[in-house]
């Protein structure tokens, strides 16, 4: 079951890589591609089936519930009175809605929710994540990590896309500064109790760093497709800071700092040589 659930997650992150780069090279080649429901749907369950296989089943069941829940609570609470991202309204562009909000819309929450937090835990591989400090502290990053992914994508989505309509519109193109408190609120949140609900014994699974590492990747070749063309060119700079710093870091930190080097393996030698020192200490 392992290997097919790592399989399955190889071919999900070559059909993400494909689409993204569909996105990338639109402005010079027609590529053809999912648009934005069928891109949402393969990218969460990315997410999911790669989650899986570091995580397992059940911890990856508590993500997603806790992801969904809050997410959905506070977008339905933010569309009906305005107070958690500002005045704003969805448009029937994303498809089937449940109250005011898009079905579709708690999927992609968590389909940017997990790489974010891969890319915040590489960074802070050296940090013991178990504790409530270190709970706070991989929160509060992979809440900032994931804001700044919407400090690019939010502007081409709203103002030009109206999937959603900002109601007043904001001074961020198009955007109100508003909605980038509720991302953090909303962010912190899930990451913290999904935190806390992980915090008993990390989860030790067997898979390489460079498998592990899909995600991080993932959210760097999101910055580089910003960087390449953006309906605001303005924003292809602030990718390249907003974006582009965390996702630089983590992967320098995964391929390049020795100790993650050596936990990220994970292989089969590893515990026969752990298995061989038990036997001579004894």
């Amino acid at each position: 079951m392992s290997r097919t659930v790592r399989v399955t997650s190889v071919m999900l992150f070559a059909v993400i890589m494909y689409l993204i780069l569909v996105e990338a090279v639109s402005p010079w080649v027609d590529l053809p591609g999912l648009g934005n429901i069928g891109f949402t749907l393969f990218f969460v369950l990315f997410s999911i089936v790669h989650c899986w296989a570091l995580e397992g089943p059940k911890r990856t069941a508590v993500f997603f519930a806790v992801s969904a829940v809050v997410t959905y609570a506070l977008e339905e609470t933010g569309v009906r009175t305005g107070l958690v991202f500002g005045a704003y309204h969805y448009s029937d562009s994303l498809g089937v809605k449940l109250g005011e909000v898009p079905v579709l819309i708690p999927l992609g929450w968590f389909m940017m929710i997990y790489p974010s937090r891969m890319v915040a835990k590489a960074v802070l591989r050296n940090v013991e994540l178990r504790t409530i400090p270190g709970v706070t502290a991989l929160a509060a990053l992979s809440a900032l990590v994931m804001t700044a992914w919407d400090m690019v994508m939010d502007p081409g989505m709203s103002t030009v896309g109206q999937n959603w309509v900002w109601e007043n519109g904001g001074v961020y193109f198009g955007v109100p500064p508003h909605n980038y408190v509720g991302w953090l609120l909303t962010t912190f949140v899930v990451y913290w109790l999904v935190g806390w609900l992980w915090r008993g014994e990390e989860r030790k699974s067997s898979v390489a760093r460079s498998f592990a590492a899909l995600p991080v990747i993932v959210y760097a070749f999101f910055t580089l497709r910003y960087v390449a063309t953006n309906r605001f060119p303005a924003l292809q700079v602030v990718a390249v800071f907003s974006m582009g710093v965390p996702a630089l870091v983590s992967l320098l930190q995964i391929y390049m700092n020795r100790s993650a080097a050596a936990e990220g393996t994970g292989s089969a030698a590893g515990h026969r040589v752990s298995a061989a020192e038990e036997k001579l200490s004894a």
